[in-house]
């Protein structure tokens, strides 16, 4: 299973696309309140989450991924579950996905240390151990995937598919969608 965690104030296309690209490719993917089930987003659309944060288990944990979004980056950071899911995946070898200002949470714990990363600008400095690469929209290091802001959401999305089913789903996945092909 997939964990998205959706805090209050997130960013809604960052949470979204990925949720529906990896849907899309047939990867299990759950979307996770953080304090409680009705979160709303940084531009006031509330999305009912599927599960809340209680009800996620590392037993079927596959991978997590954290949208951006203000005060959402600092609402996900605040939950123990979150980095408690978080220190799992980096630990057992897992996908730990970011976006927007919300790899700033892994730089915080230590997760990007001597890893290539990329966030929005102006959060490059909490990319603690982190090579920053400003110049790409998503940067993929191993098993942690980061990107830059809502306008690389598809491409985040198509990157962590390519990492959970394989880069011939993600590519099928992005031609079908009618994604440019580059």
């Amino acid at each position: 299973m997939v964990y998205v965690f959706l805090a209050d104030g997130f960013e809604e296309t960052e949470a979204l696309a990925p949720v529906d690209i990896l849907r899309r490719c047939g990867i299990e993917t759950a979307t996770v309140g953080v304090g409680g089930i009705e979160i709303t987003g940084s531009h006031q659309i509330t999305v009912k989450a599927d599960i809340a944060e209680s009800d996620i288990s590392t037993d079927n944990m596959d991978a997590v991924i954290l949208p951006g979004g203000m005060p959402g980056t600092l609402n996900l950071e605040k939950s123990p579950v979150v980095r408690a899911s978080i220190k799992y995946c980096a630990e057992n070898d897992l996908p730990v996905c970011a976006i927007c200002a919300a790899p700033s949470v892994l730089g915080h714990m230590g997760i990007l240390k001597g890893k290539k990363a990329v966030c929005f600008p102006g959060f490059e400095q909490e990319l603690e151990g982190a090579q920053v690469i400003s110049d790409e929209l998503v940067v993929t290091d191993g098993k942690i995937i980061t990107a830059k802001g809502a306008g690389a959401a598809i491409e985040f999305g198509l990157a962590a598919a390519a990492l959970l089913a394989g880069r011939e789903k993600s590519d099928s996945t992005k031609a079908a969608m009618q994604c440019r092909q580059i």
